[in-house]
């Protein structure tokens, strides 16, 4: 799948493939399957940090939604009864208050066109075409690599005249593929999970709770596509899963979702400890001394004349 108007975009991602697995072909072997894995995690963290910002921007929209959300059940409540003047209001408040609720769907629109990228890129290479300004020895490189045994431009539905034309055993091929695609579906449904369940924590009477509930155990099976997919582009999916992962729990762990106390009023918990924080603990505080017992100085009795040494009556 071509858009004649993301070419600029194949070009510079295959450029930036050829960057960085030059890079590491420095040191390493470049036909390799280490090489080209390592080349494939580094281009995905760097798509990554490319978009934080909009993470960030999502993050502090869904925060800023969090604290409206006791004005959204007080609006519910009071225009349960007309839902059109329900939801005016609930806009309006968001507006008023810079809140987005579409922001959620930045990063997931600004990593489609990457994805699409990688997928032409790579896809391109396992069918040997020399497309967006990669050179031969590059596309004869990414065919001969093996990850775990397993062709780089290989599909779980290649045929075993293809897979073994790369050199490899098709039974290893597909088990390696098959086990990449259930990593897949595991890290997708983790990380739907851990949305969803902080979604339903801040806002429990959430009328598509259900349905988010629904999308929690549906999305690992869309991961199954991912058989049509070349291993490399499996590989970067698993990255991209995992980083989203991590850095989900990065920021829910630093802003907790708010509570509310006993007045009524929404108040933040302390964050948790990182992990930094756990293994360096705190010093114990020493315990008071008792403090040394005070020196009383005794005076000298003054003795009469008469008893002092060498005195004498006169």
């Amino acid at each position: 799948m071509e858009l004649s108007w993301l070419n600029w975009l194949y070009t510079a991602v295959a450029q930036v493939i050829t960057w960085i697995h030059q890079g590491y072909s420095s040191f390493l072997d470049p036909n390799s399957g280490l090489t080209w894995a390592l080349t494939i995690i580094t281009l995905t963290v760097l798509m990554r940090l490319l978009i934080f910002p909009l993470f960030l921007k999502q993050m502090r929209s869904s925060k800023k939604m969090q604290e409206l959300a006791p004005k959204v059940q007080e609006i519910r409540k009071r225009y349960k009864n007309d839902k059109q003047r329900m939801n005016q209001e609930v806009m309006a408040l968001y507006q008023g208050q810079g809140a987005n609720p579409l922001g959620g769907c930045l990063p997931v629109v600004a990593q489609f066109p990457i994805f699409i990228s990688m997928f032409t890129v790579l896809n391109a290479m396992a069918h040997g075409q020399l497309k967006f300004g990669m050179t031969q020895q590059l596309v004869d490189s990414a065919r001969a690599a093996h990850i775990f045994g397993a062709p780089l431009p290989a599909t779980f539905w290649s045929s075993d005249t293809q897979i073994q034309a790369f050199g490899a055993n098709p039974i290893q091929t597909k088990i390696v593929l098959a086990i990449f695609v259930a990593i897949s579906s595991l890290t997708t449904f983790l990380t739907v999970r851990q949305s969803v369940t902080r979604s339903m924590a801040q806002m429990p009477d959430n009328p598509m709770a259900q349905q988010q509930k629904i999308l929690m155990y549906i999305s690992p099976l869309f991961a199954i596509f991912s058989l049509n997919f070349p291993l490399g582009l499996i590989l970067y999916w698993v990255t991209t899963n995992l980083w989203t992962l991590g850095q989900q729990h990065w920021f829910y762990s630093r802003h907790p979702t708010p509570v509310a106390d006993a007045k009524g009023n929404m108040v933040t918990p302390e964050p948790k400890p990182g992990l930094l924080g756990k293994v360096k603990k705190a010093p114990e505080p020493e315990a008071p001394s008792e403090p040394a017992p005070k020196m009383v100085r005794q005076q000298p009795v003054r003795q009469p004349r008469s008893k002092r040494t060498g005195s004498k009556k006169s």
